[in-house]
């Protein structure tokens, strides 16, 4: 529902008919453990006499695409591990940023998602390599092994330092069973370690390592452009609320009157079409107050 807003909106006859079509057989399903609440949705849909005269739904019914659900389940992969970077950036997801790097093995299954992708951790583009690519190399990313000389000296004792020096000089690998070796050393779990890096002289990169395999590289980089948008983006969290606070109904068009600093009204004015679009603002009045004010919203239904 949440990704599929405008198309309800604009009456897709496709979203409809997906959601009636889930709704009706989770109804069925779900109707011996919650037996009311599956009656009053049933019905509602169906206008027939009660789900619990229905037959359960048969898997049979319903088509299968694996593909599809491999494709998916990657591209969550990609947008959980981009919105922990996020987090951990202290980026807003509200806050747009110019680009997402994606380095999995099969890039072309997931390349049709790759608008979803964009607009779930907001983002302008989103670039797709293979793990096996030419390109992928370009891109920067490497491991770096830290040793705990604290955890791993009790054990190792006077040999910790060789395998420290080993693992500053790259002297170390990782099996494919997950062991990992510096300067002819196998460590332990506690004793080390392991991180992806990006090399990126400007700092602002950020990388994840997907636990399907492969990994996202975020640019973080503000610019001014992108920051008056993410600015905008709030500025129509706030209108949301107000809409809430008054009681309207989601598709009820306002009236708004808005109050905004001197230093925000060239960002105002990019993103107004925007505005008034996601609030359904069909009159707007803009005011420019002094900067040391903030933002004034009223608004009340159109019609």
């Amino acid at each position: 529902m949440r990704r599929s807003r405008e198309r309800f909106w604009n009456e897709d006859a496709d979203a409809f008919d997906t959601l009636h079509t889930v709704l009706e057989g989770v109804s069925r399903l779900l109707a011996p453990l919650l037996p009311m609440a599956t009656e009053e949705v049933w019905r509602g849909l169906t206008g027939e006499r009660s789900v619990h005269l229905t037959s359960w739904p048969e898997a049979s019914a319903f088509p299968a695409a694996p593909e599809l659900v491999t494709a998916m389940d990657r591209a969550r992969e990609v947008a959980s591990a981009t919105l922990g970077l996020r987090k951990a950036q202290s980026l807003r997801v509200r806050q747009p940023l110019a680009g997402l790097t994606v380095v999995i093995d099969n890039p072309d299954g997931v390349r049709p998602f790759a608008g979803v992708i964009a607009d779930e951790v907001n983002v302008k583009a989103v670039r797709l390599i293979g793990l096996d690519d030419a390109e992928a190399t370009s891109v920067g990313v490497s491991q770096r092994l830290t040793v705990n000389a604290r955890a791993a000296g009790p054990r190792l004792g006077k040999g910790v330092q060789p395998v420290i020096k080993a693992a500053k000089a790259g002297d170390w690998s990782v099996a494919d069973d997950g062991s990992v070796v510096s300067g002819g050393v196998a460590l332990v779990e506690g004793e080390y370690t392991l991180e992806t890096v990006v090399a990126d002289d400007s700092g602002h990169s950020a990388v994840a390592v997907l636990p399907g395999g492969g990994f996202v590289v975020l640019d973080t980089a503000l610019t001014p452009e992108l920051e008056a948008e993410g600015w905008a983006r709030d500025l129509v969290r706030q209108i949301q609320d107000e809409r809430k606070t008054a009681g309207l109904h989601v598709s009820d068009p306002i009236r708004l009157r808005i109050g905004v600093p001197e230093r925000h009204r060239g960002a105002l004015g990019q993103h107004q079409a925007m505005l008034e679009r996601e609030t359904l603002a069909r009159e707007v009045e803009i005011l420019v107050l002094a900067d040391d004010e903030g933002v004034q919203i009223e608004l009340e239904r159109l019609f």
